[in-house]
């Protein structure tokens, strides 16, 4: 927890330093998404297909799960639903609150770990929306659980997550373009701290867990969901020329 806890001080700073994840949407996509015209991102680039939605929004509650940062909430609250925006990062929320303030849009922010829904009750939403942001806890699977849990039947989870081939790679070097196999799987830089890169880099960006595929899929669907649908995207290291390393999953709830 103590790491959890210190990510969200990190991801504080990113927001203040307008991270790529903290940009506002504008105005124009908030009126462009009020007349039914809007896309949304789980990954770096994609946006999520259209039929990933339920067919209709409007009314549909939908939990932007560790997705602060004045993007994905308010384009889905211009569009109708009903949003809740959960994250570790106050300053994060702020910037769902500034977008809700500046366009006069309903919707609601939550500071807390994602691995901890209790503040919601069961089968309450439609719709989670879960962007890039579980390798920053120490276990998704609680995560997977949770939202099975506040999900009503048929409910939909997107989510977005990172492959772990690229943490097989010093992360120090892969940031200058070098390929250099060192570490196993699953990886967290909590156990690489004697390195001084990695602690810089830990420092700036916030503390990873890199965890398997198994854990991210096959946790899905131990905890009650079927994956309906999947793609990929680049992640933004020096990998992007050899592989994607960006995944998103659509999965229902049985």
């Amino acid at each position: 927890m103590k790491y959890i806890e210190e990510n969200g001080k990190i991801w504080d700073e990113r927001a203040i330093n307008n991270d790529t994840w903290s940009i506002p949407v504008s105005s124009e996509m908030i009126k462009l998404a009020g007349e039914g015209s809007w896309s949304i991102v789980l990954t770096p680039t994609k946006p999520v297909p259209a039929n990933w939605f339920p067919d209709k929004l409007e009314g549909k509650k939908i939990l932007c799960l560790a997705s602060g940062g004045g993007q994905q909430g308010p384009i889905l609250a211009a569009a109708g639903a009903e949003v809740t925006v959960l994250d570790n990062s106050i300053k994060q929320l702020e910037k769902d609150t500034f977008v809700a303030q500046r366009d006069n849009l309903k919707l609601k922010t939550v500071q807390g770990n994602m691995q901890d829904l209790s503040m919601f009750e069961d089968e309450y939403f439609d719709c989670i929306v879960h962007p890039w942001s579980n390798g920053y806890i120490d276990n998704v699977l609680p995560v997977w659980r949770e939202c099975a849990r506040v999900l009503k039947k048929n409910g939909l989870l997107l989510a977005g997550f990172g492959n772990p081939i690229e943490y097989i790679f010093n992360p120090g070097k892969l940031e200058n373009g070098i390929l250099a196999v060192e570490n196993r799987i699953p990886y967290a830089d909590i156990d690489h701290m004697d390195d001084p890169k990695t602690r810089k880099i830990v420092e700036c960006g916030g503390y990873l867990w890199s965890h398997t595929l198994e854990d991210q899929i096959q946790g899905q669907i131990d905890a009650g969901f079927a994956i309906i649908g999947f793609y990929e995207d680049i992640g933004g290291t020096a990998l992007d020329k050899y592989i994607n390393s960006s995944i998103a999953t659509k999965a229902i709830k049985l």
